[in-house]
């Protein structure tokens, strides 16, 4: 059983940075690929990002590539998401989670298993 927080969310303006972090206890998620994903009112949870659980492979959604960057420090049992360039339409609640499966990268949510409570990142134009 893996827990995972999220930190990192708040007010910016267009054109602002922030840095998310996905912290884990318990089960650690070595070896276990991560996901970003972000959630908006009346929507969908949708992929924003992944890194694989060695940390060689990462995958983003078309609107975030080139503003984002996902990164894992295996040491502190932490994924991050720094978010450059942000947009008003960027504005959604994030979440981290973990699959069920070590042996590949999921891009979908039904694929994830743990999630954290999720931080909000609000976008000002």
């Amino acid at each position: 059983q893996v827990q995972l927080v999220e930190s990192g969310g708040g007010l910016v303006q267009a054109g602002g940075s922030l840095r998310l972090s996905c912290a884990a206890s318990g089960r650690t998620f070595s070896g276990y690929a991560v996901g970003w994903f972000r959630q908006t009112p009346g929507k969908e949870r949708e992929f924003v990002a992944a890194i694989s659980g060695g940390g060689g492979s990462r995958y983003y959604t078309d609107s975030v590539k080139g503003r984002f960057t996902i990164s894992r420090d295996t040491a502190k049992n932490t994924v991050y998401l720094q978010m450059n360039s942000l947009k008003p339409e960027d504005t959604a609640v994030y979440y981290c989670a973990v699959p069920g499966t070590s042996r590949y990268t999921p891009r979908s949510v039904g694929e994830y298993d743990y999630w954290g409570q999720g931080t909000q990142v609000t976008v000002s134009s």
